[in-house]
This record gives C-alpha cells, structure tokens and sequence, in this order.
C-alpha cells in the first residue's frame, strides 16, 4: 500500500499540472475563435470602419495556429506523464518480479496495454515509454518547456535522442544549456540566442547535436574510432518493387560520396535530360556500383565542389580534442579535419575569425561582386539559406545583397544573407524582407503578415586554450593580443 500511496500522489502532482496547463490553451484558443466568429458576424461599421477584415482573419488564423501548435505540446506532456503514471502503478500492482523471464512478461504486458489504448505498434509503444521515463526522470526542463507548450514533441524527442548514452551529469549540463535559466542568458551562452522552439526540429537537432559532441565527456577520437568499427550496409524492401540501400560509413567517406554523385548528375543535366537531380544522383550512384557506365559517366565533368572544413587552430595543432565543423555533415574528429588538409584539400580554407569567442571579424568591400574570400566566409557565418526552417546547404545558395546595391546598399558581410533559389525568389515576388546582419550574425525576416522571424544563430564557443599553452613572461607587446593568439605565439617558439 505504502508504495502505492507514492505513486498516486506522483499522479496527483504531475498529471494535475499537465491538465492545467492543457485547459489554460484551450481556454485561449476558445477566446482567439470567439473573438474571430464575433469579428465576422458583427456589425461591418463602427469606430474601426477603416479595419481590414482580411487582415484580422489572417491574424486571427495565425495566432490561432500558434495555439493549436502549443495546445499539441501541452497535450503530449499529458500523455507522457500519464504513461509514466501507468508505467509505475502497473510495476507496483506487479510487484518484484521473481525471474528475469518473469520481468520480460511483465514488461511486454505494459507495452501492449499501452499500445492498444493508444492503437498504435508496439515498437511505437515501447519507445514512448522509454521517451517518457527519460523526460520524467532525467530531463525535467525539457518535460515543463513540453508542457508550456513552448517546444513541440519533435523537439522534446531530440533531446531525449541526444542525451541517449550520455552520463546522467552530462545529460543535466546539455538540458541546463538549452532550457535552463540561463539558456537565454548571451553572457553565459555565446551565440545562443535562437530558444530550441523557435528552430524547426531538424535544425535543432543539428544545434544540439553540435553542443553534445563539444561537451561530450568522451573524446569525439575514441567515439569516431568506435563507431568506425559499425560500418554496413543495410538494405530494405519497399512498396512497389522499390527497395532502399544505405551505408553507414565515415562521414567524410559518406560525404565524398554524395558530393561525387551529385557533381557527376549535375554535369549530366541539360534541355534533353528528362530525369531530375535526384533520379540522375541515384542512376549514376547504382551505376558506379555495379561498375557500369551505361549513364556516360566517364563523360561527364566532375566539378570540384568547396566542402568548408573548419577547424579550431589549436586543435589543428594537435593540442586539444575540438571537434572540427564539415559543411553538410557537422562536428567530426580533428583527426578527420587534418587529413583532408594534409591529403591536400582545396576546400580549407583559413578564416580570420575573433578570438574571444569564435565570431568572424567582417571583410568590407565596395564593389557589387564579391571575391572568393567573402563568398566562403558568407557560407560560413550563415551556414545554409537563412530563411526560416530551409535546410538548404551553402553550396546551392546565392549571396544576395540585404539592402540592394541600386539603393545605397554595400558589398559587405553586414549587408550580405545567403537564401536558396526558391527563397531568394520569394524575396522579390512576395513582400518576405530579411532584416539586417552583422559580421557573425545572419539576417532574420519579416513575413508579408509582419511577423518577425530571427535568425538561427550557430553555437559559437571560445577556443579551448591548454594551460600549459600559455606563456610564463608576457611582453608588453604580448600583452595587448588575445589569450589564443598569446598560445599561438608559445606554440611557435617552442
């Protein structure tokens, strides 16, 4: 009984405050479509005859979306907590169990409890379960951002996905990061200022993702070198006689890979090519394997593509274990950074960058075209297109002056923003404007509804710097560089 006493006031206090959580959303969402339904009903003169009815219906739509969205996270945090509720009462009804096959019964049970009141899988159920104890016991930051509703089930995934294997220290300092009380502190978390809910999942994914692999208690070397050891190829059938291959590989081997097979169908693009970029990528992938050139591959061009490789100096030198940051597949062992540039790769490039905190400094110029240099350092500080939610890499953007040259606007990293195609159009033919960037900053936007969207800035952190790395005796010229640089000059006399 006692134990059971436990658990219900664990239902009491955790469920009850989903609940309401859960009512206050509705309640506002109730009040949004009652005002809509009286806006439209109503008398069409009176003190605001000038109003647009058009405008307020958008508004009153869009505000009613952003509380639909929010009413869904809240909902979820419900249903976690209920699971877990469930999950407890079942293991004290059950008691110890006696066996491990005993145990595994027990377990499988719960699982399929779960997953028929819910109609879905069990491998859906099982994985819910495991979710929802991860947030309950470990990640209790994340669970209340859930429940207020200001990050989605997607995000809260994430973060039960990346802390997955992590020591439970480890896990606190990656939530305490993103969702503590100081997440939003810039003093404490340089170039963090974007909140995990106003980044679309895949791209959070890819800002915790980085942060966990810098502030991994394991070296990124020993993981790299472990799950080297994994590589395979997977193969699974699919509908209508398709079928999917994969390779888990290396990520510069994989990256390689892509960037070959995307050159080779590039050059085979033209007026009387009928296949588009993804069915020639795969037909000359297949064809490469099976050791075939029935697409002329040997024909076509292959362009040398600009992977940016970044790496922090001191790790370059051997000194620290940094990870280094690929262009299109993110942190990677410094090993892997400092093979592609003594093999020789032209896609290195070194950039002159502040070091306090890692922020590019800018490079001014005053022509409409831009150099080489500025073009890569663009890439560099924006990362992908900047509009909100593209994933589409640097290589497929196009620079584009924020203020256009023709009215007064220069040719200088503040007053660049690099968008895909479909997002640099969009730019011209609707009323999406970008708002101003500064040297390490990308431009937001501003929505032809005049909703802002801020950019999403990169998790910039300080160089580690070794102490032995340090000087002893610093002159006074010395005296006036940066810690970094100060390292840098003790490195080079030693």
């Amino acid at each position: 009984m006692e134990a059971g006493v436990v658990v219900d006031a664990g239902v009491s206090a955790g469920v009850a405050a989903a609940v309401v959580s859960v009512a206050g959303l509705v309640d506002e969402l109730a009040g949004v479509v009652g005002g809509r339904s009286a806006a439209l009903v109503g008398p069409t003169r009176g003190p605001d005859a000038d109003a647009d009815p058009l405008h307020d219906e958008s508004e009153v739509c869009l505000d009613g979306l952003g509380l639909v969205a929010r009413l869904e996270a809240a909902t979820a945090a419900l249903k976690v907590r209920l699971v877990t509720a469930y999950a407890e009462a079942a293991d004290a009804l059950g008691g110890p169990p006696a066996s491990a096959h005993e145990a595994t019964a027990q377990e499988v049970s719960k699982v399929a409890e779960v997953a028929c009141v819910l109609t879905i899988g069990e491998r859906a159920a099982s994985a819910l379960l495991g979710e929802a104890h991860a947030l309950t016991t470990s990640l209790p930051a994340a669970l209340d951002a859930l429940q207020a509703g200001t990050i989605s089930w997607l995000h809260a995934r994430i973060v039960v996905e990346e802390t997955t294997g992590l020591t439970p220290a480890a896990a606190s300092a990656l939530e305490a990061h993103f969702f503590g009380p100081d997440a939003a502190n810039l003093d404490e978390n340089p170039g963090r200022a974007a909140a995990p809910g106003a980044l679309v999942p895949a791209r959070f994914r890819r800002k915790i993702r980085a942060w966990r692999e810098r502030h991994h208690p394991e070296s990124i070397e020993e993981r790299h070198a472990k799950s080297v050891e994994d590589r395979r190829v997977e193969f699974s059938p699919d509908r209508d006689g398709m079928a999917w291959l994969s390779l888990y590989l290396p990520g510069d081997t994989a990256l390689a890979i892509w960037n070959k097979s995307t050159a080779l169908a590039r050059g085979l693009q033209g007026p009387d090519e009928p296949r588009n970029l993804s069915q020639l990528r795969a037909d000359i992938a297949a064809a490469l394997l099976l050791g075939r050139a029935k697409q002329d591959v040997g024909d076509v061009p292959s362009p040398k593509a600009d992977v940016l490789v970044t790496v922090p100096v001191l790790s370059f030198l051997g000194l620290t274990d940094e990870p280094a940051e690929i262009d299109g597949l993110g942190p990677v062992p410094p090993s892997m950074a400092r093979r592609l540039v003594a093999n020789g790769a032209n896609s290195f490039y070194r950039v002159l960058v502040d070091p306090r905190d890692g922020a590019p400094l800018e490079i001014g110029r005053t022509s409409y075209r831009l150099p080489e240099a500025l073009k890569r350092w663009l890439k560099m500080r924006d990362g992908r297109c900047t509009f909100p939610g593209c994933s589409n890499h640097s290589l497929d953007n196009e620079a584009d002056h924020l203020t256009a040259w023709q009215h007064g606007g220069t040719t200088g990293i503040s007053n660049l923003g690099q968008a895909c195609r479909k997002h640099h159009r969009l730019k011209h033919w609707q009323a999406w404007t970008p708002t101003a960037a500064t040297k390490d900053e990308p431009p937001g936007w501003i929505s032809p509804a005049g909703r802002h969207y801020p950019a999403e800035h990169p998790d910039r952190e300080p160089p580690l710097i070794p102490p032995d790395c340090l000087p002893g005796a610093v002159s006074p010229l010395e005296q006036a560089l940066s810690p970094l640089e100060q390292a840098i000059l003790a490195r080079l006399a030693a």
